[in-house]
Protein backbone atom coordinates (compact mmCIF):
# COMPACT_ATOMS: atom_id res chain seq x y z
CA UNK A 1 0.00 0.00 0.00
CA UNK A 2 2.89 2.40 0.74
CA UNK A 3 4.22 2.15 -2.69
CA UNK A 4 0.89 2.20 -4.12
CA UNK A 5 0.52 5.72 -2.39
CA UNK A 6 3.72 7.16 -3.37
CA UNK A 7 2.98 6.36 -6.84
CA UNK A 8 0.25 8.60 -6.54
CA UNK A 9 2.18 11.71 -5.36
CA UNK A 10 2.84 14.37 -7.02
CA UNK A 11 4.71 17.42 -6.99
CA UNK A 12 2.44 20.35 -5.41
CA UNK A 13 1.83 23.31 -7.49
CA UNK A 14 2.44 25.49 -3.93
CA UNK A 15 4.60 28.61 -5.01
CA UNK A 16 2.73 31.53 -5.98
CA UNK A 17 3.58 34.62 -8.34
CA UNK A 18 5.18 36.51 -5.37
CA UNK A 19 7.46 33.71 -4.85
CA UNK A 20 8.32 33.44 -8.38
CA UNK A 21 9.45 36.83 -8.16
CA UNK A 22 11.47 37.06 -4.92
CA UNK A 23 12.99 33.66 -6.12
CA UNK A 24 14.22 35.00 -9.28
CA UNK A 25 15.52 38.04 -7.87
CA UNK A 26 17.25 36.49 -4.91
CA UNK A 27 19.03 33.95 -6.78
CA UNK A 28 20.62 36.65 -8.49
CA UNK A 29 21.22 39.25 -5.79
CA UNK A 30 23.90 37.57 -4.14
CA UNK A 31 27.04 37.72 -2.78
CA UNK A 32 28.37 38.78 -6.44
CA UNK A 33 26.76 42.22 -5.36
CA UNK A 34 28.06 42.09 -1.87
CA UNK A 35 31.38 41.34 -2.16
CA UNK A 36 32.49 40.75 -5.87
CA UNK A 37 31.17 44.46 -7.07
CA UNK A 38 34.38 45.75 -5.31
CA UNK A 39 36.81 43.98 -7.25
CA UNK A 40 34.64 44.42 -10.64
CA UNK A 41 35.19 48.14 -9.99
CA UNK A 42 39.13 48.00 -8.89
CA UNK A 43 39.59 46.10 -12.13
CA UNK A 44 37.25 47.43 -14.87
CA UNK A 45 37.62 50.96 -13.95
CA UNK A 46 34.09 53.05 -12.77
CA UNK A 47 32.62 53.28 -16.51
CA UNK A 48 33.89 49.80 -17.14
CA UNK A 49 32.15 48.16 -14.61
CA UNK A 50 28.71 49.88 -15.34
CA UNK A 51 29.18 48.99 -18.51
CA UNK A 52 30.14 45.08 -17.91
CA UNK A 53 26.74 44.97 -15.34
CA UNK A 54 24.32 46.25 -18.41
CA UNK A 55 26.12 43.87 -21.30
CA UNK A 56 25.34 41.32 -18.32
CA UNK A 57 21.92 42.37 -17.93
CA UNK A 58 21.10 42.53 -21.59
CA UNK A 59 22.32 38.92 -21.60
CA UNK A 60 20.13 37.76 -18.83
CA UNK A 61 17.42 39.29 -20.32
CA UNK A 62 17.96 37.00 -23.69
CA UNK A 63 18.46 34.41 -21.10
CA UNK A 64 14.65 34.51 -19.23
CA UNK A 65 12.78 35.58 -22.36
CA UNK A 66 14.42 31.82 -23.89
CA UNK A 67 13.56 30.30 -20.70
CA UNK A 68 10.03 32.16 -19.75
CA UNK A 69 8.87 30.78 -23.07
CA UNK A 70 9.72 26.86 -23.14
CA UNK A 71 8.44 27.19 -19.22
CA UNK A 72 5.17 28.27 -19.80
CA UNK A 73 5.00 25.84 -22.69
CA UNK A 74 6.45 23.23 -20.46
CA UNK A 75 6.11 23.86 -16.93
CA UNK A 76 7.83 21.23 -15.18
CA UNK A 77 10.67 20.75 -12.18
CA UNK A 78 13.36 19.62 -14.80
CA UNK A 79 12.82 22.77 -16.63
CA UNK A 80 15.94 23.09 -19.23
CA UNK A 81 17.41 19.89 -18.46
CA UNK A 82 13.72 18.23 -19.76
CA UNK A 83 13.88 20.49 -22.34
CA UNK A 84 16.91 19.85 -23.67
CA UNK A 85 16.53 16.14 -23.64
CA UNK A 86 13.28 16.92 -25.21
CA UNK A 87 14.33 18.91 -28.16
CA UNK A 88 18.15 18.93 -28.78
CA UNK A 89 18.66 15.62 -27.74
CA UNK A 90 18.75 13.56 -24.47
CA UNK A 91 22.34 13.35 -24.11
CA UNK A 92 22.29 17.05 -23.67
CA UNK A 93 20.02 16.83 -21.73
CA UNK A 94 22.08 14.34 -19.33
CA UNK A 95 25.37 16.49 -19.69
CA UNK A 96 23.46 19.61 -18.64
CA UNK A 97 21.42 17.96 -15.57
CA UNK A 98 24.13 16.53 -14.22
CA UNK A 99 26.69 19.69 -14.81
CA UNK A 100 23.82 22.15 -13.42
CA UNK A 101 23.57 19.81 -10.35
CA UNK A 102 27.29 19.32 -9.24
CA UNK A 103 27.98 22.86 -9.57
CA UNK A 104 24.82 23.99 -7.54
CA UNK A 105 25.67 21.19 -4.90
CA UNK A 106 28.74 22.48 -4.69
CA UNK A 107 28.17 25.74 -4.38
CA UNK A 108 25.66 25.00 -1.43
CA UNK A 109 28.56 23.34 0.57
CA UNK A 110 30.80 26.29 -0.01
CA UNK A 111 27.83 28.47 1.11
CA UNK A 112 27.88 26.80 4.85
CA UNK A 113 31.50 27.59 5.61
CA UNK A 114 30.84 31.35 4.60
CA UNK A 115 28.15 31.51 7.04
CA UNK A 116 29.40 29.95 9.14
CA UNK A 117 32.59 32.23 8.90
CA UNK A 118 30.53 35.20 9.53
CA UNK A 119 29.29 34.59 12.58
CA UNK A 120 32.59 34.57 13.96
CA UNK A 121 32.24 37.96 13.90
CA UNK A 122 29.20 38.05 16.43
CA UNK A 123 30.44 34.91 18.29
CA UNK A 124 33.91 34.37 17.99
CA UNK A 125 34.71 32.03 20.67
CA UNK A 126 32.34 29.56 18.86
CA UNK A 127 34.15 27.37 16.32
CA UNK A 128 32.49 27.84 12.77
CA UNK A 129 31.35 24.26 12.37
CA UNK A 130 28.96 24.90 14.85
CA UNK A 131 27.43 27.38 12.79
CA UNK A 132 27.91 25.48 9.46
CA UNK A 133 26.10 22.73 10.78
CA UNK A 134 23.26 24.91 12.16
CA UNK A 135 22.61 26.27 8.93
CA UNK A 136 23.24 22.86 7.33
CA UNK A 137 19.98 21.57 9.69
CA UNK A 138 18.06 24.78 9.10
CA UNK A 139 18.10 24.37 5.19
CA UNK A 140 17.37 20.89 5.11
CA UNK A 141 14.68 21.70 7.24
CA UNK A 142 13.13 24.09 5.35
CA UNK A 143 13.43 22.27 2.05
CA UNK A 144 12.66 19.42 3.85
CA UNK A 145 9.12 20.67 4.99
CA UNK A 146 7.20 21.35 2.19
CA UNK A 147 7.18 23.48 -1.17
CA UNK A 148 5.51 26.48 0.04
CA UNK A 149 8.46 26.79 3.26
CA UNK A 150 10.90 26.97 0.82
CA UNK A 151 9.05 29.26 -1.00
CA UNK A 152 7.90 31.47 2.17
CA UNK A 153 11.27 31.35 3.63
CA UNK A 154 12.79 32.53 0.02
CA UNK A 155 10.22 35.08 0.15
CA UNK A 156 11.78 36.79 3.41
CA UNK A 157 15.76 36.31 2.70
CA UNK A 158 15.24 37.95 -1.02
CA UNK A 159 13.08 40.52 0.68
CA UNK A 160 16.10 41.62 3.33
CA UNK A 161 18.50 41.95 0.23
CA UNK A 162 16.11 44.21 -1.65
CA UNK A 163 15.23 46.49 1.10
CA UNK A 164 19.18 46.58 1.85
CA UNK A 165 19.95 47.81 -1.36
CA UNK A 166 16.98 49.90 -1.44
CA UNK A 167 18.53 51.47 1.53
CA UNK A 168 22.18 51.93 0.22
CA UNK A 169 20.85 53.03 -3.30
CA UNK A 170 18.78 56.38 -0.87
CA UNK A 171 21.61 57.08 1.29
CA UNK A 172 24.53 56.82 -1.69
CA UNK A 173 22.47 59.52 -3.60
CA UNK A 174 22.15 61.48 -0.43
CA UNK A 175 26.29 61.15 -0.25
CA UNK A 176 26.88 61.97 -3.80
CA UNK A 177 25.00 65.35 -3.38
CA UNK A 178 25.78 66.43 -0.41
CA UNK A 179 22.79 65.32 1.52
CA UNK A 180 25.07 63.32 4.17
CA UNK A 181 28.41 64.44 5.20
CA UNK A 182 31.75 62.03 4.66
CA UNK A 183 33.47 61.40 7.99
CA UNK A 184 36.62 62.52 6.30
CA UNK A 185 34.97 66.50 6.21
CA UNK A 186 35.50 66.29 2.38
CA UNK A 187 33.12 67.76 -0.08
CA UNK A 188 30.05 66.18 -1.52
CA UNK A 189 32.43 63.97 -4.41
CA UNK A 190 29.20 64.50 -7.15
CA UNK A 191 30.55 62.92 -10.40
CA UNK A 192 34.28 63.27 -9.69
CA UNK A 193 35.31 59.70 -9.02
CA UNK A 194 32.93 58.28 -12.26
CA UNK A 195 34.23 60.71 -14.57
CA UNK A 196 37.46 61.90 -12.87
CA UNK A 197 39.87 59.53 -14.43
CA UNK A 198 40.00 58.22 -17.94
CA UNK A 199 37.06 55.88 -19.27
CA UNK A 200 39.16 52.80 -19.00
CA UNK A 201 41.80 53.14 -16.25
CA UNK A 202 42.77 49.79 -16.87
CA UNK A 203 41.86 49.32 -20.62
CA UNK A 204 39.19 48.20 -22.34
CA UNK A 205 41.01 44.30 -22.20
CA UNK A 206 40.78 44.50 -18.23
CA UNK A 207 36.47 44.93 -18.49
CA UNK A 208 36.42 41.77 -20.84
CA UNK A 209 38.65 39.91 -17.97
CA UNK A 210 35.90 40.84 -15.85
CA UNK A 211 32.77 40.11 -17.76
CA UNK A 212 33.07 36.15 -16.80
CA UNK A 213 32.83 37.54 -12.69
CA UNK A 214 30.12 40.24 -13.51
CA UNK A 215 27.99 37.46 -15.44
CA UNK A 216 28.47 34.77 -12.83
CA UNK A 217 26.88 37.39 -10.35
CA UNK A 218 23.66 37.21 -12.63
CA UNK A 219 23.53 33.62 -12.95
CA UNK A 220 20.65 31.87 -10.98
CA UNK A 221 17.85 33.69 -12.61
CA UNK A 222 16.62 30.26 -14.53
CA UNK A 223 15.74 29.11 -11.17
CA UNK A 224 12.98 30.24 -12.54
CA UNK A 225 12.23 27.79 -14.82
CA UNK A 226 12.78 25.16 -12.03
CA UNK A 227 10.28 26.35 -9.85
CA UNK A 228 7.97 26.30 -12.80
CA UNK A 229 6.74 22.47 -12.11
CA UNK A 230 5.72 23.75 -8.61
CA UNK A 231 4.26 27.28 -9.39
CA UNK A 232 0.53 28.10 -9.52
CA UNK A 233 -0.44 28.95 -12.84
CA UNK A 234 2.19 29.25 -14.82
CA UNK A 235 1.09 30.44 -17.35
CA UNK A 236 0.29 33.80 -15.69
CA UNK A 237 3.05 33.79 -12.82
CA UNK A 238 6.26 33.04 -15.10
CA UNK A 239 5.76 35.89 -18.24
CA UNK A 240 4.96 38.33 -15.12
CA UNK A 241 8.21 37.05 -13.58
CA UNK A 242 9.93 37.66 -16.33
CA UNK A 243 9.01 41.86 -17.24
CA UNK A 244 9.74 42.67 -13.53
CA UNK A 245 12.57 40.58 -12.82
CA UNK A 246 14.96 41.71 -15.26
CA UNK A 247 13.70 45.57 -15.19
CA UNK A 248 14.23 45.52 -11.18
CA UNK A 249 17.41 43.43 -11.50
CA UNK A 250 19.10 45.98 -13.76
CA UNK A 251 18.26 48.81 -11.77
CA UNK A 252 19.29 47.74 -8.53
CA UNK A 253 22.39 46.84 -9.74
CA UNK A 254 23.09 49.42 -12.11
CA UNK A 255 21.92 51.98 -9.64
CA UNK A 256 24.28 50.11 -6.68
CA UNK A 257 27.17 50.13 -8.88
CA UNK A 258 26.98 53.98 -9.96
CA UNK A 259 26.62 54.74 -6.74
CA UNK A 260 29.12 52.52 -5.39
CA UNK A 261 31.89 54.32 -8.08
CA UNK A 262 30.71 57.43 -7.25
CA UNK A 263 31.12 57.30 -3.54
CA UNK A 264 34.36 55.28 -3.89
CA UNK A 265 37.76 55.65 -5.64
CA UNK A 266 37.94 52.81 -7.97
CA UNK A 267 41.08 52.32 -6.72
CA UNK A 268 40.44 51.75 -3.26
CA UNK A 269 37.16 49.51 -4.00
CA UNK A 270 37.42 45.85 -2.80
CA UNK A 271 40.42 45.40 -1.76
CA UNK A 272 39.93 45.22 1.95
CA UNK A 273 36.08 44.50 2.85
CA UNK A 274 32.68 44.55 0.75
CA UNK A 275 32.25 48.50 -0.81
CA UNK A 276 29.01 48.47 0.31
CA UNK A 277 30.24 48.84 3.91
CA UNK A 278 33.29 50.68 3.13
CA UNK A 279 30.22 53.54 2.17
CA UNK A 280 28.92 52.91 5.52
CA UNK A 281 32.08 53.83 7.48
CA UNK A 282 32.91 56.59 5.61
CA UNK A 283 29.75 58.44 6.64
CA UNK A 284 29.87 57.24 10.05
CA UNK A 285 26.66 55.09 10.00
CA UNK A 286 26.58 53.18 13.37
CA UNK A 287 26.77 49.21 13.73
CA UNK A 288 27.42 49.45 9.37
CA UNK A 289 29.08 46.81 9.36
CA UNK A 290 27.28 44.34 12.14
CA UNK A 291 24.48 45.50 9.46
CA UNK A 292 25.91 44.26 6.34
CA UNK A 293 27.27 41.80 7.78
CA UNK A 294 23.50 40.29 8.07
CA UNK A 295 22.53 41.35 4.88
CA UNK A 296 25.55 39.14 3.38
CA UNK A 297 24.71 36.51 5.67
CA UNK A 298 21.32 36.65 4.52
CA UNK A 299 22.48 36.48 1.01
CA UNK A 300 24.19 32.88 1.81
CA UNK A 301 21.41 31.54 3.17
CA UNK A 302 19.38 32.59 0.49
CA UNK A 303 22.16 31.65 -2.29
CA UNK A 304 22.52 28.28 -0.10
CA UNK A 305 18.57 27.38 0.03
CA UNK A 306 18.03 27.98 -3.42
CA UNK A 307 20.43 26.41 -4.95
CA UNK A 308 19.73 23.22 -2.85
CA UNK A 309 15.99 23.13 -3.95
CA UNK A 310 16.70 23.77 -7.74
CA UNK A 311 19.86 20.62 -7.35
CA UNK A 312 17.17 18.45 -5.54
CA UNK A 313 14.53 19.47 -8.68
CA UNK A 314 17.17 18.71 -11.28
CA UNK A 315 18.30 15.34 -9.50
CA UNK A 316 14.24 14.48 -9.14
CA UNK A 317 13.87 14.89 -12.53
CA UNK A 318 16.79 12.89 -13.90
CA UNK A 319 15.58 10.34 -11.45
CA UNK A 320 12.02 10.05 -13.57
CA UNK A 321 13.81 9.40 -16.54
CA UNK A 322 16.38 6.95 -15.77
CA UNK A 323 19.65 9.70 -16.49
CA UNK A 324 20.11 9.59 -12.14
CA UNK A 325 19.09 6.27 -10.53
CA UNK A 326 15.46 5.60 -10.03
CA UNK A 327 15.43 5.21 -6.10
CA UNK A 328 15.81 8.68 -5.98
CA UNK A 329 12.23 9.68 -7.47
CA UNK A 330 9.72 9.01 -4.75
CA UNK A 331 8.34 11.49 -2.70
CA UNK A 332 7.48 12.49 0.66
CA UNK A 333 3.95 12.74 2.24
CA UNK A 334 3.79 16.20 1.52
CA UNK A 335 5.29 16.05 -1.95
CA UNK A 336 9.00 16.34 -1.40
CA UNK A 337 11.34 14.65 -3.09
CA UNK A 338 13.25 13.70 0.06
CA UNK A 339 16.27 10.95 -1.20
CA UNK A 340 17.69 13.54 -3.68
CA UNK A 341 17.40 16.38 -1.38
CA UNK A 342 19.27 14.13 1.30
CA UNK A 343 21.83 13.10 -1.59
CA UNK A 344 22.73 16.46 -2.64
CA UNK A 345 23.12 17.59 0.69
CA UNK A 346 25.62 14.94 1.24
CA UNK A 347 27.41 15.65 -2.07
CA UNK A 348 27.57 19.36 -1.03
CA UNK A 349 29.29 18.17 2.09
CA UNK A 350 32.27 16.00 0.73
CA UNK A 351 32.52 18.34 -1.68
CA UNK A 352 33.11 21.16 1.34
CA UNK A 353 35.54 18.63 2.51
CA UNK A 354 37.88 18.55 -0.42
CA UNK A 355 38.33 22.12 0.02
CA UNK A 356 40.45 21.19 2.86
CA UNK A 357 41.68 17.45 2.17
CA UNK A 358 41.96 17.81 -2.28
CA UNK A 359 42.07 21.71 -2.29
CA UNK A 360 43.97 21.58 -5.68
CA UNK A 361 42.67 18.53 -7.15
CA UNK A 362 39.27 17.25 -6.74
CA UNK A 363 38.22 20.91 -5.35
CA UNK A 364 39.83 22.63 -8.09
CA UNK A 365 38.27 20.34 -10.43
CA UNK A 366 34.75 21.28 -8.73
CA UNK A 367 34.74 24.81 -8.75
CA UNK A 368 36.24 24.91 -12.38
CA UNK A 369 33.10 23.11 -13.23
CA UNK A 370 30.65 25.60 -10.96
CA UNK A 371 31.84 28.51 -12.52
CA UNK A 372 31.50 27.33 -16.28
CA UNK A 373 28.16 25.72 -15.17
CA UNK A 374 26.15 28.69 -15.69
CA UNK A 375 27.05 30.06 -18.82
CA UNK A 376 27.33 26.81 -20.26
CA UNK A 377 23.54 26.62 -19.03
CA UNK A 378 22.49 29.49 -20.71
CA UNK A 379 23.39 28.38 -24.05
CA UNK A 380 21.40 24.84 -23.52
CA UNK A 381 17.99 27.28 -22.84
CA UNK A 382 18.69 29.50 -25.67
CA UNK A 383 19.45 26.69 -27.88
CA UNK A 384 16.48 25.06 -26.48
CA UNK A 385 14.17 27.80 -27.11
CA UNK A 386 15.57 28.30 -30.53
CA UNK A 387 14.63 23.92 -31.51
CA UNK A 388 11.69 24.61 -29.90
CA UNK A 389 9.79 27.33 -31.27
CA UNK A 390 11.21 25.89 -35.37
CA UNK A 391 9.85 22.27 -34.48
CA UNK A 392 6.76 24.16 -33.03
CA UNK A 393 5.97 26.04 -36.69
CA UNK A 394 7.31 23.51 -39.14
CA UNK A 395 4.09 21.41 -37.20
CA UNK A 396 2.03 24.15 -38.23
CA UNK A 397 1.72 25.78 -34.53
CA UNK A 398 0.55 29.34 -34.49
CA UNK A 399 2.51 32.21 -32.45
CA UNK A 400 -0.84 33.14 -31.04
CA UNK A 401 -1.49 29.88 -29.83
CA UNK A 402 1.87 30.47 -27.35
CA UNK A 403 0.91 32.01 -24.04
CA UNK A 404 4.05 33.61 -24.38
CA UNK A 405 6.99 34.13 -26.16
CA UNK A 406 10.20 35.26 -26.50
CA UNK A 407 10.75 38.52 -29.11
CA UNK A 408 12.78 38.60 -32.15
CA UNK A 409 12.63 35.26 -32.96
CA UNK A 410 15.13 33.76 -34.02
CA UNK A 411 17.61 36.90 -33.09
CA UNK A 412 17.35 36.49 -29.47
CA UNK A 413 18.52 32.97 -28.99
CA UNK A 414 21.22 32.73 -31.27
CA UNK A 415 22.46 36.15 -29.96
CA UNK A 416 22.30 34.61 -26.59
CA UNK A 417 24.31 31.63 -27.79
CA UNK A 418 26.84 34.41 -29.56
CA UNK A 419 27.50 36.52 -26.42
CA UNK A 420 27.50 33.41 -23.73
CA UNK A 421 30.19 31.62 -25.89
CA UNK A 422 32.59 34.65 -26.96
CA UNK A 423 32.82 34.80 -22.75
CA UNK A 424 35.02 30.99 -23.47
CA UNK A 425 36.92 33.26 -25.23
CA UNK A 426 37.75 35.81 -22.52
CA UNK A 427 38.21 32.88 -20.21
CA UNK A 428 41.01 31.44 -22.66
CA UNK A 429 42.82 34.83 -22.67
CA UNK A 430 42.79 35.30 -19.07
CA UNK A 431 45.92 32.87 -17.63
CA UNK A 432 44.66 32.52 -14.28
CA UNK A 433 41.60 31.42 -16.11
CA UNK A 434 42.41 29.41 -18.48
CA UNK A 435 42.48 25.69 -16.82
CA UNK A 436 38.43 26.56 -15.64
CA UNK A 437 38.23 25.60 -19.41
CA UNK A 438 40.16 22.49 -19.15
CA UNK A 439 38.53 21.21 -16.25
CA UNK A 440 35.05 22.54 -17.22
CA UNK A 441 34.51 21.10 -20.62
CA UNK A 442 36.54 17.98 -19.75
CA UNK A 443 33.92 17.08 -17.48
CA UNK A 444 30.98 18.27 -20.11
CA UNK A 445 32.95 15.21 -22.65
CA UNK A 446 32.93 13.03 -19.73
CA UNK A 447 29.28 13.32 -19.63
CA UNK A 448 28.88 12.36 -22.96
CA UNK A 449 30.93 9.92 -22.64
CA UNK A 450 28.77 8.42 -20.19
CA UNK A 451 25.72 9.07 -21.61
CA UNK A 452 26.83 7.24 -24.74
CA UNK A 453 28.50 4.45 -22.62
CA UNK A 454 25.79 3.80 -20.56
CA UNK A 455 22.62 5.36 -20.67
CA UNK A 456 22.12 4.83 -23.99
CA UNK A 457 21.95 1.26 -23.72
CA UNK A 458 18.64 1.70 -21.62
CA UNK A 459 15.52 1.40 -23.59
CA UNK A 460 13.40 4.63 -23.60
CA UNK A 461 15.78 6.68 -21.45
CA UNK A 462 15.35 10.50 -22.05
CA UNK A 463 12.37 10.49 -24.02
CA UNK A 464 9.89 11.25 -20.99
CA UNK A 465 9.00 13.93 -19.17
CA UNK A 466 8.53 14.36 -15.62
CA UNK A 467 5.28 15.56 -14.45
CA UNK A 468 4.84 17.83 -11.45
Amino acid sequence: MKGRKAEGIHLTRALKSRHIFMLSLGGVIGTGLFMGSGVTINQGGPVGAILAYLVAGFLMYLVMVCLGELSVQMPVSGSFQAHATKFIGPATGFMIGWVYWMSWATTVGLEFTAAGMLMTRWFPEVPIWYWSALFVAVLFGINALATRAFGEAEYWFSGIKVAAILGFIIVGVLVIFGGISLNSGAPAPMMSNLIGDSLFPNGLSAVFAVMMTVVYAFQGCEIMGVAAGETDQPDKSIPRAVRNVVFRVLIFYVLAIVVLSAIVPWQQAGLMESPFVQVFDMVGIPYAADLMNFVILTAILSVGNSGLYASTRILWAMSKTGMAPRSLSPLSSRGVPLRALFITLCFALVSLMTSFIAADTLFMVLMAVSGMSGTVTWIVIALAQYRFRKQFLSEGGQLSDLKYRAPLYPLVPLLCITLCSSLFVFLAMDETQRPSLYWGFGFIALCYAAYFLVQRKRQGVGLEVPVA
